[in-house]
């Protein structure tokens, strides 16, 4: 049971102290659980919606590679490594801050630019084709980035919050409500002997008074 109290002075004031400490920490509770409801919210929407973008990303890039092999097929693979390098790129990223219930991560802005003509013989429309889906692929690959990297950061704080509420549901809470209930009996157990010395300094002070 002693493991189980802070060591503090059973006193009356340390008392109230801990009653008005306990009623913070049980606010501080019901604050914190309101927010691991909402970040587990979130965290399933975010899963439904990372599978999603994931199953999409796999097929798009499927789909680009087989392109991309159809066109090393049709124009050769030195062609197609020639024509590789004078293209420039087609998408333009940006990375910003963003927050959600105090979490912060990284949000991907993708732009995709049109395709510049690569002037060189022997392309066909599958070389165009396969730059085309490998653009595709690219985007959403960095989107697919971006709702990882928010689904981690979401998992870890709801987690830490899970960790936070159950240390003050039994841990913290309960060693303050021992220890105001170990001062409330202690009190107790002294109010009469208190009540008692009074009485006999009272008895005294007026046997003085009367022998005077």
């Amino acid at each position: 049971m002693a493991q189980n109290l802070i060591k503090v002075a059973p006193t009356k004031n340390t008392l109230l102290t801990l009653r008005k400490q306990v009623a913070f920490l049980e606010q501080g509770h019901s604050l914190l659980e309101r927010k691991r409801d909402l970040l587990t919210r979130l965290v399933y929407e975010r899963i439904g919606h990372y599978r999603k973008l994931r199953k999409e990303t796999h097929e798009s890039v499927r789909e680009a590679y087989r392109w991309l092999a159809i066109a090393q097929l049709r124009i050769g693979g030195r062609v197609l490594k020639q024509a590789s390098l004078g293209t420039e790129p087609t998408l333009a990223v940006e990375i910003l801050p963003r927050r959600a219930l105090g979490v912060q991560y990284p949000a991907v802005n993708v732009q995709t630019l049109p395709p510049k003509p690569v002037g060189l013989l022997g392309t066909d429309a599958s070389f165009d084709a396969a730059r085309r889906l490998l653009t595709d692929a690219g985007r959403l690959l960095a989107k697919l980035a971006e709702s990882q990297a928010a689904l981690s950061r979401l998992i870890a704080e709801q987690r830490k919050a899970q960790k936070r509420v159950n240390a003050l549901k039994y841990n913290i809470i309960p060693r303050y409500r021992n220890t105001i209930r170990h001062i409330e009996s202690a009190l107790q157990e002294e109010e009469p002997n208190t009540l008692f010395q009074i009485k006999i300094l009272r008895a005294k002070a007026l046997e003085d008074k009367n022998a005077a």
